[in-house]
């Protein structure tokens, strides 16, 4: 194996044990902080669970060091890890698309389709099953020649082959919805960011649900899912379209390839960790007067409308959701 190769084989395991370990942690602060009862949390933890299962799997590709040496002992451990490695692939993908249809309706549409969670779920579970079989029946799971990555690489099949499949099984499919993903996330903060700037510029009342405004919170940290995914997924797509141009690509290619992969689970439970220590650590805390409250509970949650009044003598709604602390007068606004 080239020296280039395997420093980055190093790198790659690195980052990955990294991985494993800040999805984890995004994990268990999700269940600390009891956001798992929100449906848009569970969505983020469904895909930082794919994640974190994904890192585990490419942690293990350095078993494969030696492959190569003795092919037929590590062959079937190589085709089960190849299969586990396109399913948490795919798992990752269709959890981080329902991410952004299920935000997108709820931000834009103003449509909270809550009920449909089991669909996200058993689409995102059982779908990748089906795709991950297919290179078990027409065995191109295998090891790439120039690394110990155990992948679509078959020694038995032709070159062709392994390249239809993974353009067909992963490239272009995994390309075509994080690129509509990435789109329709950035387009979706945009159009909010323009109407909530609108509203403080021109100091006008908008009839709108109370829970748009909401959801705006939740929607910029998590619009970094599939934009991180495909930005880092660019480098690998590019390494198959030169597959096809030569055998073996060039070995600093290779491990630039390997190490943005890896980077694929880091950035989602980085994400998550930003999102929630920004949000649930560092969020601004209000004196909310006795009188604005609609119940007066001295602990849990609190439905409120807080009116924001200009000197131009117009109003505006401002936060709507409440976190009660110690007293009704010790408040954290959401």
């Amino acid at each position: 194996m080239n020296s280039s190769v395997w420093e980055a084989e190093i790198a790659f395991t690195s980052i990955n044990i990294a991985s494993v370990l800040v999805c984890l942690l995004a994990a268990i602060f999700v269940f600390a902080l009891k956001l798992h009862t929100r449906v848009v949390y569970r969505l983020a933890l469904y895909q930082v669970l794919a994640s974190l299962f994904f890192a585990m799997a490419e942690t293990f590709q350095i078993i494969f060091v030696h492959y190569h040496q003795n092919p037929e002992i590590y062959d079937q451990l190589c085709k089960t890890m190849g299969f586990f490695i396109v399913y948490t692939r795919w798992a990752k993908l269709l959890f981080t698309a329902w991410i952004t249809f299920h935000l997108f309706c709820f931000a834009v549409l103003h449509k909270n389709w809550k009920k449909l969670e089991p669909l996200y779920v058993v689409t995102s579970l059982l779908v990748p099953v089906g795709i991950a079989v297919v290179p078990l029946a027409t065995d191109t799971y295998g090891v790439n020649p120039s690394s110990s990555y155990c992948y679509l690489y078959s020694s038995n099949g032709s070159h062709q082959t392994m390249l239809i499949e993974r353009f067909a099984l992963w490239d272009a499919p995994a390309m075509g919805i994080l690129l509509a993903t990435s789109v329709a996330m950035i387009a979706m903060v945009i159009s909010i960011a323009r109407l909530r700037r609108y509203m403080k510029l021109k100091y006008k009342p908008v009839s709108i649900d109370d829970q748009f405004w909401k959801a705006l919170q939740d929607l910029l940290p998590l619009s970094a899912f599939p934009i991180l995914f495909f930005i880092f997924m660019i480098p690998g797509f590019v390494y198959d379209v030169y597959l096809t141009k030569v055998a073996v690509a060039p070995a600093s290619f290779i491990g630039f390839a390997l190490i943005c992969t890896s980077l694929w689970s880091m950035t989602s439970g980085v994400t998550l960790l930003v999102h929630l220590f920004i949000t649930r650590f560092y969020g601004r805390k209000r004196k909310i007067p006795l009188k604005n409250l609609k119940d007066e509970r001295a602990y849990g949650s609190v439905d409120v409308k807080v009116t924001i009044v200009y000197e131009t003598g117009k109003t505006e709604n401002s936060c709507t959701h409440f976190e009660v602390i110690d007293s009704v007068a010790n408040i954290t606004c959401t």
